[in-house]
């Protein structure tokens, strides 16, 4: 390792350790931001958020049953592989390894066709330009319906519902904790991409989030556990964040390695108009 990538390995650590109170522009309408955890023990105790302005970043969802290969790939590869700057979960998958649990829309893309009972929708890609270019459905909130959000825009993506519209811890209390990959909106309509790797209840990790002065208004869960990740590569700072601590007792710390996943949500930036 040079010099640099030293130098720059102990600036991110001081960031996380200090709890970045602070948001750090990595890119014009990207920046990063640290929360440490009230009560947290553990060295990987820091949430990390990262805001994107979905006005100046394309939201894509990618899939391997889009791509028609046969087996996943880590954030980060998705990411080389697509020319993305970031990467997270797309959501909980089926037994299958490809299938979405849940609805999940890009464009003429369908992943899964299939409504259950989350009660948490993204959408992205408006029909309209008049649109929010990114928000977070409540399904059971008055005059929303699936189908009003099938119409007005073009990627949807169904998931389990953390924080209700406009800022409601919507996950109850309990014991099981995990390591968590998310999907947020603030109350700007930005993005938030958010990782802990920390093994923490959904429940504490909502009152975290609403108690962190970031303006979240929404959140759906995406993945807990070894397969939950976030990666990015931004304005000199690369990170590759992966899961281990899971619900089951059987999934612990000891996890180094980032899983292959087959659904993933990535941004890059958006060109020009006329290119």
């Amino acid at each position: 390792m040079g010099n640099a990538s030293v130098m720059l390995a102990l600036a991110f650590g001081a960031l996380i350790a200090s709890g970045a109170p602070e948001w750090q522009t990595l890119a014009p309408g990207m920046e990063l931001r640290y929360v440490t955890l009230h009560g947290a023990s553990g060295s990987d105790s820091a949430i990390t958020i990262l805001r994107i302005d979905p006005k100046q970043w394309e939201l894509a969802l990618l899939g391997t049953s889009q791509t028609g290969e046969l087996a996943g790939h880590t954030a980060r590869e998705w990411c080389m592989k697509g020319k993305f700057t970031a990467a997270i979960n797309a959501g909980m998958f089926s037994t299958d390894g490809k299938s979405h649990i849940g609805y999940m829309r890009s464009g003429e893309y369908v992943n899964s066709s299939k409504r259950n009972s989350y009660q948490s929708v993204a959408a992205f890609n408006p029909h309209d330009g008049g649109t929010a270019a990114f928000r977070i459905f409540d399904l059971d909130a008055p005059g929303v319906s699936f189908e009003g959000i099938l119409k007005d825009y073009g990627a949807v993506v169904q998931n389990l519902r953390l924080i209700k519209r406009a800022g409601v811890n919507a996950w109850p209390s309990q014991d099981k904790k995990w390591s968590e990959a998310a999907l947020a909106e603030d109350d700007g309509g930005r993005i938030l991409f958010i990782f802990l790797r920390e093994p923490f209840s959904m429940h504490d990790l909502n009152q975290e989030l609403l108690g962190a002065g970031i303006g979240i208004v929404a959140a759906q869960h995406l993945e807990g556990g070894p397969e939950a990740q976030l990666y990015f590569r931004a304005g000199g700072v690369e990170k590759e964040m992966f899961g281990s601590y899971g619900a089951s007792l059987q999934v612990n710390g000891g996890n180094t390695i980032p899983w292959p996943i087959p659904n993933v949500l990535a941004v890059r930036p958006r060109q020009p108009a006329g290119r």
